[in-house]
């Protein structure tokens, strides 16, 4: 599935559910899911700055493709990151760099957050893409 795909599944999921509480369940319960980073990955250098909670995110590229991992310490963010992970996984360091990521604000979730969650939420969007920019500079040299 490309990015956009992933994100209007995701709109599409969130859409069948009226109430927010629902919705941060659904959020809660992704990041139940999200599989465990290994332990070393969880170092000052995989943590995303501008986050209230701990954050960490480890980018890993096969085939030309990157492949995200993450961990955080606070339930709701493990399922924020679990959503970004689950949306920008997987493609190509160019595909990532340009893409539009527009599920945030088509699910309301931006305006649902707290400001300091939303700040991180656009934190972990953010360092995702630095991360494809970076590998884009690496396999172009």
């Amino acid at each position: 599935m490309t990015i956009n795909e992933k994100q209007d599944e995701l709109i599409a999921d969130f859409s069948m559910m009226e109430e927010w509480m629902d919705k941060y369940e659904y959020i809660i319960q992704l990041g139940k899911e999200l599989p465990l980073i290994a332990e070393q990955y969880k170092t000052d250098d995989n943590l995303i700055k501008g986050c209230q909670s701990r954050v960490w995110l480890h980018t890993e590229l096969k085939d030309g493709k990157l492949f995200f991992t993450g961990d955080s310490d606070a339930v709701i963010t493990k399922g924020l990151i679990s959503l970004m992970i689950s949306v920008l996984s997987g493609h190509t360091p160019k595909d990532i760099a340009a893409s539009d990521i527009y599920f945030i604000d088509a699910i309301g979730l931006r305006s649902h957050l707290s400001p300091t969650r939303s700040n991180g939420l656009l934190s972990m969007l953010k360092q995702m893409k630095l991360y494809a920019v970076a590998y884009m500079a690496k396999m172009e040299s």
